[in-house]
């Protein structure tokens, strides 16, 4: 091998009779001594060895100086002074103070040095596996994670859906966010939860945890939760002790029959506790149950045995869900204290007049939305907040309504009043006159025989379906002309008695719903503004081009389910309603397409009726028609004209099902698009 220029100044070239200095160990003379043509040869090949600090020991390496366990005779017995141990370039170098030691010494750290720059990389089984690989320095280590789950971040851990049985082990400790929802968990391990202590959501939602399976403990390292979510599992009762961290509780769903004062008590910064679809009665609940907890906004304990409205709720209230339990009363002064309440809800309960009293929602002067349907009330609460914008007390008992016990709210926007028992004295005159505001009332099942009379002058939706209304005066609308919704439906309305000027003052109206009355025509002076009018399952025997003459904005007309025939139909009928779009003449006694039907035509049912023949021009006057419904006629095979939907395209549906036969219908070939701009 060729060497470099400076090798033989560094290394000079060998010499037998150049004298060994420096120190050399006992043994390592006598080996000198015992070595073939006397000491040199030998001595000059072993001392660099010895110097370094390291000879054979019966097959071991050894450092000079006792390093790493050396026998005490195992010592240079040079007289020069000791030996001075110096690590450099991984070994250790005797220094005897003289030049020619250093320089030899020196010497010997270059050609270490020379080695390990000379020397091949290392195979890939001789790699330290502590350090690692070439251009892997900068990754981190890979992140631990469950097997199974997913961790999308470093503080989240999300094993939904597993159909786990057992808690994962494994779950990093910096974890903030453990979802453990649908799986089928029976128990929570101590040790293991104690561990998480940075926890900040722990969703155990739809498992199988019973209450013996949740140790009271469970929680008590979790110092940081802020939401847990128990929701749908077997508890029969709550845990005993709860985070003071906590946010949101939802122990929903449960079996729980008993809370203890620490569940909920002592969580100041506590906002949510959702506690519906248990077993709870008033004994489960402790009259301490959330002291201490004053910024509790969120309540839930619907769905649950209470029997009465619980004492001692949080005063910072502005939700509290009570329906569905067994609720017969409201306690004296048990509201008094939750003014900023906004939402009560207290519907399917067993609350009748005595249960409430003039106190009840009086000092309630936030709140917005009360809900009392589905009781047992025969009259309108007293005392009701001037705040309130929503009253629903439908499903009650309700046979008469007194203006006093509205005058306070008079702040209302919707009354809901649907199946009660008010008959013909149930709404006196001026009964809801303090209602100014009032935009909806929903009469929706009673037993009025008309109108009410003098309904606040602002009404914009009245729904009166499913009443005895027999008759329509010309001024029983009169008083309210901003109404956009009236709802006659099911009654039991005659045409005789329906004045021809009856609806002429509503010139705001959009929606007109008189089906299922005794109608045999169209109502005369219907307003021009109307979008929507719904005249199906009425006896409909004529339509008059007169009678819609002014309704150029209707959009949707419902004629289904009378007795109409084309002959019934006047020419000219459709001229006037250029903006209708869904007309539905089902179930009627047609035997044909009508002719001239609108323009803007969209959608068509002619279901029902007895047509067999669809001509080749029955659609030219409908170019937008998408949708066409002909089943359950007399249509056989070839009985639509071939030519019947050229034209049409935008036509998608041609419904002929539950006619006699399999009906062959020929769709128009769609017009091709046109390529777009700089397109290929």
């Amino acid at each position: 091998m060729v060497q470099p220029p400076w090798f033989a100044a560094v290394f000079p070239p060998f010499r037998k009779d150049a004298p060994i200095r420096g120190p050399v160990c006992a043994p390592c003379r006598d080996d000198f001594d015992r070595i073939g043509e006397g000491p040199y040869p030998s001595r000059r090949r072993h001392a660099p060895l010895c110097l370094v600090g390291f000879h054979g020991d019966r097959g071991r390496s050894r450092p000079v100086g006792g390093a790493i366990g050396a026998p005490s005779s195992h010592l240079p017995e040079s007289p020069q002074r000791p030996i001075r141990m110096h690590r450099g370039l991984g070994a250790l170098v005797g220094i005897s103070g003289k030049t020619a030691e250093l320089g030899l010494a020196m010497r010997l750290s270059l050609l270490l040095l020379l080695l390990l720059l000379t020397s091949p990389p290392p195979t890939p089984s001789m790699e330290d596996a502590a350090f690692p690989h070439r251009g892997e320095s900068s990754r981190p280590p890979p992140r631990a994670c469950p097997l199974r789950c997913s961790c999308p971040r470093a503080d989240t851990v999300d094993c939904n859906g597993l159909d786990l049985q057992v808690f994962p082990d494994n779950i990093t400790r910096a974890a903030q966010h453990l979802s453990l929802q649908n799986n089928q968990l029976q128990e929570l391990p101590y040790n293991e939860l104690s561990r998480l202590s940075s926890l900040r959501t722990l969703n155990l939602h739809n498992n199988l945890i019973s209450s013996e399976g949740l140790p009271d403990e469970a929680f008590e390292s979790l110092t940081q939760l802020q939401h847990i979510y128990v929701a749908h599992n077997k508890l029969s009762v709550a845990p005993q002790f709860l985070p003071r961290s906590l946010r949101v509780v939802d122990l929903a769903a449960n079996q729980v029959t008993e809370i203890f004062p620490l569940t909920f008590g002592e969580k100041p910064a506590l906002r949510s506790v959702y506690l519906h679809n248990n077993q709870l009665s008033n004994a489960g609940l402790p009259p301490d149950a959330f002291h201490g907890s004053e910024a509790v906004a969120t309540l839930s304990l619907s769905s649950n045995r209470l029997s009465y409205l619980p004492p001692s709720l949080p005063p910072s209230l502005e939700r509290l869900h009570l329906q569905n339990n067994l609720i017969s009363k409201v306690p004296r002064g048990a509201l008094s204290r939750q003014t900023h309440l906004r939402e009560l809800y207290l519907q399917h309960n067993q609350l009748t007049d005595s249960g409430l009293d003039a106190t009840t929602f009086s000092k309630l002067h936030h709140l917005e939305y009360l809900d009392l349907s589905h009781n047992q009330l025969v009259s309108v609460p007293a005392g009701l907040p001037r705040a309130l914008a929503v009253l629903h007390l439908g499903r009650n008992r309700i046979r008469w309504v007194e203006a006093a016990r509205l005058r306070g709210a008079r702040g209302l926007r919707y009354l809901l009043l649907q199946h009660n028992q008010l008959g013909a004295t149930g709404l006196p005159a001026g009964a809801l006159r303090p209602l100014r505001g009032l935009h909806t009332l929903h009469l929706y099942g009673n037993r009025l025989d008309r109108v009410p009379p003098a309904l606040p002058r602002r009404l914009r939706a009245l729904v009166l379906p499913h009443n005895h209304v027999t008759t329509l005066g010309a001024r029983d609308l009169a008083g309210m002309p901003g109404l956009a919704e009236l709802n006659l439906a099911y009654n039991r309305l005659v045409s005789a008695r329906v004045h021809h000027r009856a609806f002429r003052p509503l010139r705001a109206l959009r929606s007109l719903d008189l089906a299922g009355n005794q109608l045999t025509r169209v109502p005369g002076g219907l307003p021009g503004s109307l979008h929507t009018l719904r005249l199906q399952r009425n006896q409909l025997r004529a339509l008059e081009p007169e009678l819609l003459t002014s309704l150029d904005q209707l959009r949707e007309l419902s004629l289904a389910h009378n007795r109409l025939r084309i002959g019934d139909i006047g020419p000219g009928t459709w001229h006037e309603l250029q903006a209708l779009q869904v007309l539905d003449l089902s179930h009627n006694e047609l035997s044909f397409v009508p002719p001239d039907l609108p323009e803007a035509l969209e959608e068509l049912h002619l279901q029902g009726n007895r047509i067999s023949h669809v001509g080749s021009e029955a659609f030219l006057s409908t170019p937008r028609l998408r949708a066409l419904f002909l089943r359950a006629n007399r249509l056989h095979m070839t009985s639509i004209a071939p030519e019947a939907f050229l034209g049409l395209l935008h036509l998608s549906v041609v419904d002929t099902a539950g006619n006699p036969e399999q009906v062959l219908v020929r769709l128009p070939p769609r017009a091709p698009r046109q390529p777009q701009a700089g397109g290929p």
